[in-house]
């Protein structure tokens, strides 16, 4: 109705002013020509009116014809028959003229409307193909609903737990009132079944995807009129088969999820039983032989066997810790607390600790003492050095050199680097031997050290890597945050969000301090 009104009233205007224009004129003209141009506001009518603002416009215009252009002038009476034949003629002419210019706006639109909808299941088809997650595929599934039918609101309505709930949404929200007419009354299981039809002021069309139920489809009812109940068909159809596709792919997401956390499991309970039977058999051998009363050992055996059982008895608190390490960081409570450090006085300790696994090993140190301090949790980096020396304990023969190694980088960086002359890491392995529970050839270990030492490498910002070693072997580098003396290098390089860098001058007034007590 608005658009017959509006359409009447463009006709009504363009009229008035063709009239206007055409009476001083009126003594020149034919009765023929002032109906030619009284064409012209009936077209302007039926396309913006369509053929109801047509019809009204061909009646203003026969009064109009009448009126001002046949004679008698400013009268309705028609005197002469060639008149009357005139304004029968113009009725006869327009009436079909306003039904053929209605019709073409008609196909047109039908035509826009038709290109839409194929856009628009061209996007649903790219939708179904694409690997988009479900929420993402559902918002653009009820956006193209709703731009596509013109639709006030739009829903959609997927179950879970025996219950329809609205996935997603667009337009203007429904109402208690809809969704009570939509959703099972309390109680009852939802149903998705059903043919489609209107409840109220709302259409609901039940989506199905190879006769098996998947959602319900609900918009508001204007936009589901005769004419568009077989595209939202179509849609309809595409818009389930996108769902199920999207469900599906969660669901093998998620199975396959489970299979790969327990194979995880699996391969960390037998790596963890392997590295704990093997020190648990010395150890028990080792306390038994000093228990027995009955063997008669020398002071030297007793030392050895005292030895064993206490290397073996570190080799079990390493592997413990690298597992409450990893139940760190798989918990989210990696937070590194930085300190300013001397890495020279870091390194020293480290190599220390490790001093007995590292007899009949030559270590080779290149770590200068004017390195600048850096920012780090030394127990965190302690633990890389540690993982790092004792993968390349395991994979260097023994009596080879093993280099420790540290140089500045960048005005914001200190390299580390840790060389052993073993089998090296083929090109092809070298991210590989970073994951989960990766060994390398001939590794006894659980395969969780190189794991450990890149979580807390990068919780500082800072980068781990692998790559031959001069020589032969593998050498193994990451970088350190230098600490940034206020004003002396500009801003700070990378670092982690938990691990604010520190002002060097605060860390050597307190040295100071400590000093002079």
């Amino acid at each position: 109705m608005k658009r017959s009104a509006i359409g009447t009233i463009a006709a009504l205007a363009s009229m008035a002013v063709l009239t206007s224009a055409m009476i001083p004129l009126r003594p020149s003209l034919s009765i023929a020509t002032t109906a030619l141009v009284l064409v012209i506001p009936v077209v302007i009518g039926v396309v913006t009116g369509g053929f109801i603002a047509g019809v009204l416009s061909v009646v203003a215009g026969f009064v109009v014809y009448d009126f001002f252009f046949i004679p008698p002038y400013l009268t309705l009476w028609v005197g002469r028959a060639q008149n009357w034949a005139a304004l029968v003629v113009y009725v006869a002419v327009m009436l079909p003229v306003a039904r053929v210019v209605a019709g073409l706006n008609v196909a047109r639109a039908k035509e826009r409307r038709q290109g839409t909808e194929l856009r628009e299941l061209f996007q649903l088809s790219g939708l179904l193909l694409a690997e988009r997650p479900l929420d993402e595929l559902l918002t653009a599934v009820v956006m193209a609903v709703a731009e596509v039918f013109g639709a006030r609101q739009v829903a959609l309505l997927l179950p879970s737990d025996g219950n329809l709930q609205i996935a997603a949404a667009a337009g203007e929200p429904l109402s208690e009132d809809q969704l009570h007419r939509v959703l099972p009354s309390p109680g009852e299981l939802a149903r998705l079944g059903g043919p489609p039809g209107i409840h109220g002021d709302v259409f609901v069309h039940a989506l199905t995807a190879a006769g098996r139920p998947v959602g319900l489809l609900v918009l508001s009812a204007e936009a589901a009129a005769g004419p568009e109940r077989e595209p939202l068909t179509l849609f309809a159809n595409q818009i389930a088969l996108a769902v199920e596709r999207a469900q599906l792919r969660e669901q093998a997401l998620r199975t396959r999820l489970t299979e790969e956390m327990a194979r995880l499991a699996k391969t960390l309970v037998a790596a963890v039983s392997h590295d704990l039977r093997a020190p648990l058999a010395r150890i028990k051998a080792s306390s038994s032989t000093l228990a027995d009363d009955g063997l008669d050992i020398g002071p030297d055996a007793r030392r050895e066997l005292a030895r064993l059982i206490d290397g073996q008895a570190d080799r079990l608190a390493d592997l413990v810790q690298n597992l409450l390490d990893m139940s760190r960081i798989q918990a989210g409570a990696l937070r590194p607390r930085c300190v300013v450090s001397s890495l020279p006085e870091l390194i020293a300790s480290v190599t220390s600790d490790l001093a007995p696994a590292l007899r009949g090993y030559e270590v080779r140190f290149d770590v200068p003492g004017t390195l600048p301090l850096v920012d780090v949790d030394r127990t965190l980096i302690a633990r890389v050095l540690t993982n790092l020396l004792e993968n390349a304990i395991r994979h260097a023969p023994r009596g080879t050199p093993i280099s420790v190694a540290a140089a500045r980088q960048s005005a914001d960086t200190v390299l580390v680097t840790v060389a052993d002359h073993g089998s090296g890491v083929s090109p092809d392995r070298r991210e590989e031997v970073f994951g989960m529970l990766a060994r390398r050839d001939a590794d006894a270990g659980a395969g969780l050290g190189l794991t450990i030492a890149r979580t807390f490498v990068e919780a500082h910002g800072q980068r781990i890597w692998v790559q031959d070693a001069p020589g032969g072997g593998a050498l193994f580098g990451f970088t350190l945050p230098v600490a940034i003396r206020a004003g002396a290098f500009g801003p700070p390089g990378p670092a982690a969000a938990d691990c604010e860098p520190h002002d060097l001058t605060e860390w050597v007034d307190g040295v100071a301090a400590r000093s002079h007590r």
